[in-house]
């Protein structure tokens, strides 16, 4: 195999033979995967065994968030098996239709924070760049489903559009930290991608470059020798990847993972804790040691944000900070990602860990480790100043309860479900 050729997998090479018969130049041809994705619920008859939830879900979509797999990521899922994981994320159901309290169509308030169309801008030195609308997947708990694939009416991304953005990023020296996102900006050809990091390179108080995408999980070829040396040649760029569960590690992207990270381009991740997908600490540390393995630094696990008809992926939040405190102190801290609830209205990231800091005897801090085990350091309060409120019981008790109501209110909506 020489270097610039792309590796097929066992599984690849037999769903392939069993549904497209593409040559392997075609298959390995990323044009080709988002030309021939399953868009489609004749097409996915042909390859998957539904049951009739998902048929019906696929025959009511409509104009809402459509369907996009590429045939790459399918050969990853179960065809026989609606519980598979990687499956439950891109077939939809008719839960997709359920609407519950606190959800929206823009859950973070971006379009509140829109200062030209496609760039948000929340945060003070950093900005979110909607580059395109376009994803070769499309993931069923998307937060923008409002503004990717056939749907977005009123949104639009053009390259005049860029140019409106670009504009205010020069005028706005604070901005050091652009975030490209969209849609996923890897479906993008060669040479639009390359413009649009040049002009962002060529502004000289923009420090650092990212981007987010899912393309090396599920278009793994889009990353070619042409496109790696591209990047090698922009140094402030990063890229952020979209992964979700293990059973997304493969040979081919392995092959992704490794170019980008040979070529210098710094390797996060992002995951989303999905119900029944994802909320496992067994599963999640499987996830993040695979992530470490492969050079990519396990960097968010998001809270399901409450977009409309996400109900059924949404888990407590009590379930994110079990998973932290089972990966915490029993793993590598490299393989701990940040835990976080993008607020809704857009009040931004904020961060959740379990309480590792229990309270206070007068100067001393009162401790446990990830083992429970409880420790004391010597932590006296600035003189003159009052004991810090938040290590008297306020904040510990606040989470203990919310936990404990937390835990009832499952437990009787599990009640309410059986009856």
């Amino acid at each position: 195999m020489t270097r610039s050729s792309f590796v097929i997998s066992p599984e690849a090479r037999a769903f392939n033979r069993a549904f497209f018969k593409a040559t392997n130049a075609e298959w390995n041809d990323w044009r080709w995967q988002l030309r021939n994705r399953i868009r489609s619920l004749r097409e996915l008859d042909h390859i998957f065994v539904l049951n009739d939830d998902e048929r019906a879900a696929v025959r009511r979509l409509g104009d809402g968030l459509p369907l996009g797999i590429t045939p790459y990521f399918a050969s990853r899922m179960n065809l026989s098996a609606p519980e598979d994981a990687l499956r439950r994320t891109h077939i939809p159901v008719g839960a997709e239709w359920r609407r519950t309290p606190g959800e929206a169509e823009d859950p973070l308030g971006e379009d509140a924070d829109t200062v030209v169309p496609g760039l948000v801008h929340r945060y003070p030195d950093r900005v979110l760049f909607l580059a395109t609308g376009f994803c070769s997947t499309y993931c069923r708990y998307c937060t923008r489903s409002r503004m990717v694939g056939s749907v977005g009416a009123g949104y639009s991304f053009t390259t005049t559009k860029w140019e409106a953005a670009l504009s205010y990023i020069e005028q706005h020296r604070e901005v050091r930290d652009v975030l490209i996102s969209g849609g996923d900006p890897l479906t993008l050809s060669d040479d639009k991608l390359e413009y649009l990091l040049d002009r962002l390179n060529g502004i000289d108080h923009v420090e650092f470059i990212r981007i987010g995408t899912k393309v090396p999980v599920v278009l793994p070829t889009r990353v070619t020798p042409a496109f790696v040396r591209m990047l090698r040649r922009l140094r402030r760029v990063w890229m952020s990847v979209h992964f979700t569960h293990p059973g997304e590690f493969s040979p081919e992207v392995d092959q992704a993972l490794g170019r980008l990270a040979d070529a210098g381009v710094p390797l996060g991740s992002q995951t989303v804790l999905l119900k029944d997908v994802n909320d496992d600490a067994v599963i999640m540390r499987q996830l993040m040691h695979g992530l470490l393995q492969r050079r990519v630094r396990p960097y968010y696990l998001y809270q399901c944000d409450p977009i409309a008809g996400s109900a059924h992926f949404r888990t407590p939040v009590s379930k994110g900070l079990e998973i932290i405190e089972a990966l915490r102190g029993h793993t590598s801290g490299y393989a701990v990602p940040h835990f976080v609830i993008d607020a809704p209205g857009g009040g931004g990231k904020l961060p959740l860990l379990p309480q590792y800091a229990t309270g206070r005897d007068n100067r001393e801090l009162q401790l446990r480790n990830y083992r429970g085990d409880r420790f004391t350091y010597p932590d006296p309060q600035p003189s003159g100043e009052e004991s810090d409120p938040h290590l008297d019981g306020g904040v510990f008790a606040t989470l203990a309860e919310y936990t404990r109501n937390t835990s009832e209110s499952d437990t009787e909506e599990a009640q309410h479900d059986h009856a």
